[in-house]
């Protein structure tokens, strides 16, 4: 259940990046964050 919402939260952080809410509101780290969360699991597959 948490992998699913991962996921989702993921998801939408990636569309509001790419409409530029996150630029408007100061919050492009989030992307950074993503990131860092998701570059383990490349590492482990």
């Amino acid at each position: 259940m948490l992998f699913v919402l991962y996921y989702v939260v993921a998801i939408v952080i990636l569309i509001m990046h790419f409409t530029g809410f996150l630029a408007r509101n100061n919050a492009e780290w989030l992307i950074y964050i993503l990131a860092l969360t998701v570059f383990p699991a490349v590492l482990y597959l």
